[in-house]
């Protein structure tokens, strides 16, 4: 059954079609495997390929476990744009309501009306998937308001991930392995609004060119000078010498005007190794391998494979431990990403960001667990326990129906017998810089 249901604003309601004989597989599932609620219709707060993964994704998990694919009703978001295209997005959906054109500020990134179309649909949670307000920490804490799941990690804990000073105090305080920064040595422990104290953070933090040459002087040229609050390019800077720094400093201040500043060796010859995360609302947090994604084209990543085979598996497995450490020292739930550097001449890794939603490779990690991640969100929302969710438990060769403990940190699980590499075309104009281009694909030949 499909709905459609035009944005008129938050004056107007829809009631939601409601079987209750479909609920009950769902229920007796959540009541069986230690979950604490049931999350039937569900808000995808994206559009496109991440919200036709989620829903094929779930759908498949309701039919393998439940014995029927419509145990869960969704409802999507669709701009006129989409609705034009006959976005497949919004044929999988149950229902969907149409969203202003435009900017993604106008619909998909818009929190105010991802809330406020929640509430009218009377949604049990919403769908982040990655991209547009994924990453903004006031979705999860408006909806935590409105009494509505977010299948992702919580506010405070967001807001810390989202500053690269403070994540990065966060994994050093967690023994996390860190490049060389003017940062070394400052610890702390996150604070209950998602902060850490000001007196560790400033400390962290270059206040003119002086303690920056200085601190410079002390890892060792190259290093990257870089804006806290910059991104996309801007606020960063390679130096190599005194000279070079200081018209970087120069520029960094002006790219991103009052935004704290920091510096990091740069880590030359390195790969891009990457740890893929998953936690739950009791604190347990798995890792479900990783992958390399060292094959990149413009700060995009173009390759994407599983597992890494750059790393010995002893050294690789090290790597997840500290990255489950600072997910578990956070208190971080849902699937999230540690992204380090290594070098395979040292063998050392290094931490560079923990992202606090899925990433849009995470079907490698599929490929190679058989964990349907975005089933997992969904269930981790229902509040079972990570050692509760059977792919989980085949993941470790346990039985599926059991509720046997698993202690992800010291127990192993099945290293995969195959591998995946997932790649991203996009067609690009060299008639005009290589700049990203759209329209129709007419030919396409591999060689």
């Amino acid at each position: 059954l499909r709905h459609i249901l035009p944005w008129t604003g938050p004056a107007s309601t829809v009631v939601g079609v409601h079987c209750r004989g479909m609920a009950t597989r769902l229920e007796e599932y959540v009541n069986a495997h230690g979950g604490t609620r049931v999350l039937r219709k569900i808000l995808i707060a994206n559009n496109g390929m991440a919200a036709a993964k989620a829903i094929m994704s779930m759908r498949q998990w309701a039919f393998l476990e439940l014995g029927n694919a419509r145990e869960l009703e969704f409802v999507v978001m669709a701009s006129k744009d989409d609705l034009e295209a006959n976005a497949e997005f919004i044929r999988l959906g149950d229902a969907y309501v149409e969203v202003p054109p435009g900017k993604n500020v106008n619909n998909y990134a818009n929190v105010n009306l991802i809330v406020q179309i929640a509430k009218q649909q009377g949604v049990n949670c919403v769908w982040p998937g990655w991209g547009h307000a994924s990453e903004n920490p006031a979705l999860p804490l408006a909806l935590a308001e409105a009494g509505i799941q977010f299948l992702g990690p919580t506010a405070p804990v967001m807001h810390a991930l989202g500053d690269k000073i403070a994540s990065t105090i966060l994994a050093q305080s967690s023994k996390v392995p860190c490049i060389p920064w003017n940062g070394d040595g400052v610890t702390a422990e996150i604070q209950p609004d998602g902060s850490i104290p000001m007196e560790p953070f400033k400390k962290a933090c270059l206040q003119s060119y002086e303690e920056a040459r200085a601190c410079a002087q002390r890892i060792g040229y190259p290093v990257v000078l870089k804006a806290s609050e910059g991104g996309g390019g801007k606020g960063i800077r390679k130096c190599t010498t005194d000279e070079e720094l200081k018209v970087g400093w120069e520029q960094v201040n002006a790219e991103v005007v009052g935004s704290p500043i920091f510096m990091m060796q740069l880590c030359t010859g390195a790969r891009h190794l990457e740890v893929q995360l998953v936690g739950d609302e009791y604190g347990s947090v798995v890792s479900l391998i990783g992958r390399d994604c060292s094959t990149q084209r413009r700060f995009q990543k173009i390759f994407e494979e599983g597992p890494p085979t750059i790393a010995d598996k002893d050294d690789f497995r090290e790597a997840e431990k500290a990255a489950q450490r600072l997910a578990m020292s956070v208190g971080y739930r849902g699937a999230g990403t540690v992204e380090y550097l290594y070098k395979p001449a040292t063998k050392e890794f290094f931490f560079l960001e923990l992202n606090p939603r899925l990433q849009v490779e995470h079907p490698v990690t599929e490929g190679i667990t058989g964990v349907n991640v975005p089933a997992l969100q969904l269930q981790l929302g229902m509040g079972i326990p990570l050692a509760r969710v059977p792919d989980i438990r085949r993941f470790y060769g346990l039985d599926p129906a059991a509720d046997s403990k698993i202690d992800f940190l010291n127990d192993k699980y099945i290293y995969p017998k195959n591998h995946v590499i997932a790649a991203r075309i996009t067609a690009e104009n060299p008639d005009d810089g290589f700049r990203p281009t759209s329209g129709k694909i007419e030919r396409v030949r591999f060689q």
